[in-house]
């Protein structure tokens, strides 16, 4: 009987060894799975702020860009402008349309409005 009562004893406790192996096997998942949840959290966080980060910087690109299109495309206009300003016959137009000067012995033309009576 003594076989059995110790038998039964040693039996419980490994048992109770098993449970305890079982309770630090969970408590380590928890932690595990704690420190997982705060890792994913801190990640998602990053990686959110850092995507919302570029796209602001996406968006000034863009504007800076359009910025500069623009400023090189008035400075080809300018350029085009002073290419133009270098030749005598187009500054004899100018001096012509606006200031109404014209060539010595060239007869000017000036177109008066008719008016719808005439016609």
């Amino acid at each position: 009987m003594r076989r059995t009562a110790m038998s039964t004893n040693s039996k419980n406790q490994t048992k109770g060894q098993a449970a305890h192996q079982m309770a630090g096997a969970r408590r380590r998942l928890r932690i595990w799975m704690g420190f997982m949840i705060i890792f994913l959290g801190w990640a998602a966080y990053t990686f959110f702020s850092q995507s919302s980060e570029i796209n602001a910087k996406s968006q000034q690109l863009e504007e800076r860009q359009a910025s500069m299109n623009a400023a090189t495309q008035s400075l080809e206009q300018l350029k085009y402008e002073i290419s133009r300003l270098q030749d005598p016959e187009y500054i004899g137009q100018i001096a012509m349309k606006k200031y109404g000067l014209y060539k010595p012995g060239e007869i000017p033309v000036r177109v008066s409005e008719s008016s719808p009576e005439n016609d």
